[in-house]
């Protein structure tokens, strides 16, 4: 347990920045999923929109440091790939 009072303080800080990220990564999850369900459904407007949604807050996410930003990158072009590779 922490003893000084900046420690402690540390640990508040760090226990709200957890909630915050926590809140953006299920946030990014679920544009995600949403992309998925799209591409699996075989709908490539409906999946192209679904992506145009996502790409922004996959950034932000990155911006914000909850996931690397080549990480966010590479999701965005690994969907993209997907969807352009679907038959409309």
């Amino acid at each position: 347990m922490a003893n000084t009072t900046s420690a402690k303080k540390a640990t508040r800080k760090i226990a709200r920045r957890t909630e915050v990220n926590k809140a953006r990564r299920s946030r990014v999850r679920t544009f995600l999923r949403k992309v998925e369900e799209a591409i699996a459904s075989g709908d490539k407007s409906a999946a192209a929109a679904a992506l145009q949604a996502a790409q922004p807050e996959l950034m932000r996410a990155a911006q914000k440091g909850v996931v690397h930003k080549n990480t966010a990158s590479r999701k965005v072009s690994r969907l993209a790939h997907r969807i352009g590779a679907l038959v409309s």
